[in-house]
């Protein structure tokens, strides 16, 4: 029997990244970079988040709005794979599902009760684009959500993953200080498709008002430019 419900945004998140490409393919990889999730005025209410501080990470539901029109289909191209095998989708985190839902685990900051859209969470490590809509929040439990044994099949990242960076000295100083070692993480990442390995071509992606790029040979990521 098939039923539908109507699920309605509680919050946004506001990132330093405007577009998809770039951001971190899980949460919590780069625990450095800085977020915050603001209520909508409906749940603007600090008795909602009332000893929400005693956690240190929390759940995030949320919604892949820039691909929920997308139609379904029951296998996607991984990136960890190369873009060329197919795999089930439940048995990844594409953003093309039926119900375009996506989780995240993030570190809870610090909440804010003073601001005039109180409360605001302030979180880290998140691999949200900015105006990304939140469905719900869960306290993440360590006892029962963490499963030190468990398998992470042809997702799992190995060290061959993290690529050296070579940033500029004059690049680097147009950087804002608190910015940096978040960018850092960022492109040792790798951010480009998996797919992707043309060391001639240049990438960019916006982060944080400002747009990055760079090239890729090998293990080596160099940036090549950074401009408002």
């Amino acid at each position: 029997m098939s039923e539908e419900f109507l699920v309605h945004p509680i919050a946004y998140i506001h990132s330093d990244f405007p577009e998809k490409f770039g951001i971190p393919r899980q949460s919590g990889i780069v625990e450095e970079l800085q977020a915050t999730i603001v209520f909508e005025p409906d749940y603007q209410n600090t008795d909602a988040v009332r000893g929400l501080e005693q956690y240190s990470h929390i759940w995030l539901l949320w919604r892949f709005s820039e691909c929920a029109d997308k139609p379904f289909t029951p296998t996607v191209r991984p990136p960890r794979l190369g873009g060329n095998t197919r795999m089930g989708v439940f048995a990844t985190r594409s953003p093309f599902r039926p119900n375009s839902i996506g989780l995240s685990c993030v570190r809870l900051e610090k909440m804010d009760l003073t601001s005039p859209n109180t409360p605001v969470l302030h979180i880290a490590g998140a691999d949200l684009m900015d105006g990304t809509p939140i469905l719900d929040i869960k306290p993440y439990l360590p006892y029962t959500d963490s499963i030190p044994t468990a398998s992470g099949g042809f997702a799992l990242q190995s060290k061959t993953d993290i690529l050296e960076v070579d940033f500029p000295p004059d690049l680097w100083q147009k950087v804002p200080a608190e910015k940096r070692q978040a960018l850092l993480r960022v492109l040792a990442q790798d951010p480009r498709p998996a797919y992707q390995a043309d060391t001639e071509r240049v990438y960019g992606f916006s982060f944080a008002g400002f747009t990055i790029r760079f090239k890729v040979n090998e293990s080596l990521l160099t940036v090549t430019d950074v401009s408002k």
